[in-house]
């Protein structure tokens, strides 16, 4: 029997408040909202680990890791909002550029029921 994919929503959230709690007992980089940093991460994750890999996930699973990643950037002051701000909307227009080839299926819920049996997958 195939595990339901929407059962990894409560494991994966529990990691990453664990992990934050943690980061920020150990004193590790204090000034990081880590709760804030890593659920931006767990819902990239989270995109891939029950969408899968299609059109939607290959745009909502990496602009939430690199919106992660710029939140350390921003709040360990190596950056600013003003930059953080303009690389997330060009990060999107390529993501949105990226999920437009051919290769990247479609996600199952936007095909109609003739495109699901024709669709290989």
């Amino acid at each position: 029997m195939k595990p339901d994919k929407k059962t990894l929503l409560l494991p994966i959230l529990l990691i990453t408040i664990g992990i934050g709690w943690l980061l920020i007992t150990l004193g590790i980089a204090p000034k990081i909202d880590w709760i804030w940093t890593l659920g931006l991460a767990a819902t990239g994750v989270l995109a891939f680990a029950i969408g899968g890999f299609d059109k939607a996930t290959i745009v909502i699973g990496p602009f939430f890791l690199v919106a992660s990643l710029l939140s350390v950037l921003r709040q360990t002051e190596r950056i600013t909002l003003e930059l953080e701000a303009p690389i997330l909307i060009i990060l999107v227009g390529v993501l949105l550029l990226v999920a437009r080839m051919p290769i990247i299926p479609s996600p199952k819920w936007m095909l109609d029921d003739n495109d699901k049996d024709t669709d290989p997958r």
